[in-house]
């Protein structure tokens, strides 16, 4: 899953709150992964364009009702640089 990431990756609530930055932080924050047995997402569909690409996603596992999502990913020498999370929270 890290291997797709650039070093200093960057992710983001959009449009600009900065969540962590570079690989270390985005495997803290992502720890919760190994807490949700149930986890699944579906993307719904994608758009790329360049090194944009863009995932409408349903995330379950959460709750009851699914996690709507989009994830805006900027590539950059064939690793994820930045990422862009818009949900409805």
């Amino acid at each position: 899953f890290m291997e797709t990431y650039h070093d200093d990756v960057e992710l983001y609530d959009f449009p600009g709150t900065l969540l962590c930055k570079g690989r270390e932080q985005m495997r803290k924050q992502y720890e919760f992964l190994n807490q949700v047995p149930n986890l699944h997402c579906e993307i719904k569909s994608r758009i790329i364009q360049g090194n944009i690409i863009i995932d409408q996603e349903s995330v379950t596992g959460f709750g009851s009702k699914p996690l709507e999502a989009t994830a805006v990913y900027h590539v950059e020498n064939n690793k994820i640089k930045k990422v862009y999370f818009i949900s409805n929270k």
